[in-house]
């Protein structure tokens, strides 16, 4: 028998962000997913969030509103996997037509055209990200305020922690001082107070990420190497327990 499971996997997944939008007074349900790594099995996700989202609104008995997947992806690599259901097999041509796709919209950070952006704070935070991973700190130079939240969110997502040691007061980043910041912690890169320092933030993020972080995995961050912790940072968005850490850094 085809998928005759004993033990069938109960999924327990959720959207980063569900929003409700109106246009011209109909409705659509907007689904967004941060990724800041590859997942081969990202199309399956959205299936089952949308199809999730659609047996909901039935169940409910109201009025059911389409809905609409979208992946932000702040990665410093080229998305590699597939965006829609189709691309994943080796489907022969003659089939096809016979077999029903599925899709998601994917948004590359780094290919964002920033121009378009109207909110001055969203565009100072996405090209902060761009020039980060073209490592174009002359291109921030500029006397610009960046909010402090961002700024920190824009550190976080492209693993460069030196930017938020020691962040003076107040609710906004001279962008000058910051590339500064950045460019200093490239260049101090590897030295030992800096190891220390990496380690006590990855687990300051934990904790606010978790909400508690176990002696277990305090001992398991304290003993990681530096490409391990880099490589937890810049997947800090998608953890979800200690043991999503764990097969990062072991």
């Amino acid at each position: 028998m085809i998928g005759n499971v004993d033990d069938p996997t109960e999924i327990k997944r959720y959207r980063d962000v569900v929003r409700k939008a109106g246009i011209h007074g109909d409705y659509v349900i907007i689904g967004v997913e941060h990724q800041s790594t590859f997942d081969k099995n990202m199309i399956f996700r959205i299936l089952n969030y949308d199809a999730t989202t659609y047996i909901n609104q039935v169940e409910s008995k109201k009025e059911v509103h389409p809905v609409g997947s979208f992946v932000f992806y702040t990665g410093d690599k080229k998305w590699n996997t597939p965006l829609e259901l189709n691309d994943y097999f080796d489907i022969p041509e003659e089939l096809k037509a016979y077999i029903n796709d599925w899709k998601f919209i994917f948004v590359d950070v780094k290919e964002i055209d920033t121009s378009k952006i109207k909110d001055e704070q969203t565009r100072y935070f996405i090209e902060a990200i761009q020039e980060t991973y073209k490592g174009n700190f002359e291109g921030l130079h500029r006397r610009i305020k960046m909010n402090r939240d961002n700024f920190i969110y824009a550190a976080i997502i492209t693993g460069s922690l030196d930017l938020i040691r020691d962040l003076p007061e107040g609710d906004e980043i001279d962008m000058c001082e910051g590339m500064e910041r950045m460019a200093e912690g490239f260049r101090n890169e590897g030295r030992k107070e800096g190891e220390k320092r990496e380690k006590k933030t990855v687990l300051s993020l934990l904790k606010v990420k978790l909400g508690n972080v176990s002696n277990q995995l305090e001992q398991a961050i304290q003993n990681s190497s530096i490409e391990k912790l880099n490589t937890l940072t810049l997947s800090i968005f998608d953890i979800t327990n200690e043991d999503d850490v764990l097969k990062i850094i072991n």
